[in-house]
């Protein structure tokens, strides 16, 4: 199946993700989709069960209803084992339609895919800017990694402007949502400072090295070192008594 790439997102993995959300939608005023059903919501429920257990044909069955039903996150599996071939031939065009459907019913990991489908030409023409836009969309609704993408796209300049200060917002966005490389990144804005878009403070550095160190990120744990032992020196250098006292 040379169309279905590794880099798309698992079903099982983005099911777990999606689950809460997909609860949420009876929540009043929490979507600006419609929502769907319940039964919509039930008939998810049994799909990513029958999924779960291997019994591909019936969780096709019960996403393609859901998905019909305006279910946003049945839409995006349906999708996704319609590309993959489970429970059915591949059929990637019928995937498109309906990894769209779910992208315009605002989710946000449906959108993701198709920035990754945009970047890496699968299933569609390759475009950087069409790909930009679709990680703009879900960055908007709060997804982390369209997030990440869209800051580094800003930063190097790819299939966009080169803007350090946009880069710079959406790294804070997913560094604030607990992204580890982000908060390295947003920790070496801080560190050198940015003209026109922010100015350097160690001490804000410090922070941001230590959330991404606590994600087991040696490079941070190494710049916070430094620059504890750095703010050492600099208090000697300072106060040279006080530091022969000590």
């Amino acid at each position: 199946m040379p169309l279905v790439r590794l880099f798309l997102p698992r079903l099982r993995a983005a099911t777990a993700a999606a689950l809460v959300p997909a609860c949420l939608l009876a929540a009043p005023l929490a979507l600006a989709a419609p929502q769907p059903p319940a039964p919509a919501q039930a008939l998810t429920r049994q799909a990513v069960a029958a999924y779960d257990a291997g019994a591909f044909d019936a969780a096709l069955r019960d996403f393609a209803k859901a998905a019909e039903q305006g279910n946003r996150l049945a839409q995006f599996n349906y999708a996704m084992m319609l590309l993959r071939g489970e429970g059915t031939p591949v059929r990637p065009q019928e995937a498109l339609v309906w990894l769209r459907r779910a992208a315009d019913n605002d989710m946000t990991h449906a959108q993701f895919t198709f920035g990754e489908l945009y970047e890496h030409g699968e299933l569609v023409p390759r475009s950087l800017e069409s790909a930009n836009e679709w990680y703009r969309r879900a960055a908007e609704g709060g997804h982390v990694q369209a997030q990440v993408e869209l800051a580094t796209n800003y930063f190097t300049g790819r299939g966009v402007a080169r803007d350090y200060g946009k880069a710079f917002q959406w790294y804070s966005r997913a560094a604030s949502a607990g992204d580890g490389g982000a908060q390295y990144i947003v920790g070496s804005y801080y560190e050198r400072g940015e003209p026109g878009v922010v100015e350097k403070d160690i001490e804000q550095a410090k922070i941001w090295y230590a959330r991404s160190a606590s994600h087991g990120d040696p490079g941070a744990l190494a710049k916070l070192r430094s620059l504890l032992e750095q703010g050492l020196k600099d208090k000697a250098k300072a106060n040279p008594k006080g530091a022969g006292a000590m």
